[in-house]
């Protein structure tokens, strides 16, 4: 009996141990000072729709590269996103940026905004996505 209260006494501090561990990337994330709003649209006529045209996001430096995006919008809604830069100094960013951005992408499109779920394993990435579009959009609303 006493072996068992000791076996599950310390597995359950190993547990709350692990769970008070954060990532040291999460935390920096999470103090990252925001962007300042992005330059003009690329594709905006003077005179259009208020809400109609391509936005061209701030380029955000993240950890492993820049990352920006341009969002198309029409009447207010997004219809499109498209990447203009992301992390590629090697393999590795090449392949996290394969995988995170068409679902950024995807999930920004459902959403209609940049309050998107971040990619695991892609967290920089995400960020810089993620804040690139909401500087975008910000440029749509004015």
């Amino acid at each position: 009996m006493r072996r068992a209260v000791i076996t599950t006494t310390g597995a359950s501090a190993l547990v709350l141990a692990l769970l008070a561990l954060k990532p040291h990337h999460l935390a920096s994330l999470a103090e990252a000072p925001r962007p300042p709003a992005a330059s003009h649209s690329a594709g905006t006529a003077p005179g259009s729709s208020a809400g109609t045209g391509t936005f061209t996001g701030s380029p955000v430096d993240t950890e492993y590269g820049t990352v920006q995006v341009a969002a198309t919008l029409v009447k207010g809604k997004i219809t499109d996103v498209r990447v203009l830069q992301a992390p590629d100094q090697n393999g590795r960013d090449r392949e996290i940026a394969s995988y995170a951005l068409p679902r950024l992408t995807q999930e920004a499109l459902a959403a209609q905004n940049a309050h998107i779920d971040a990619v695991s394993g892609a967290s920089y990435t995400s960020q810089g996505y993620m804040q690139s579009l909401q500087s975008a959009l910000d440029q749509a609303h004015v």
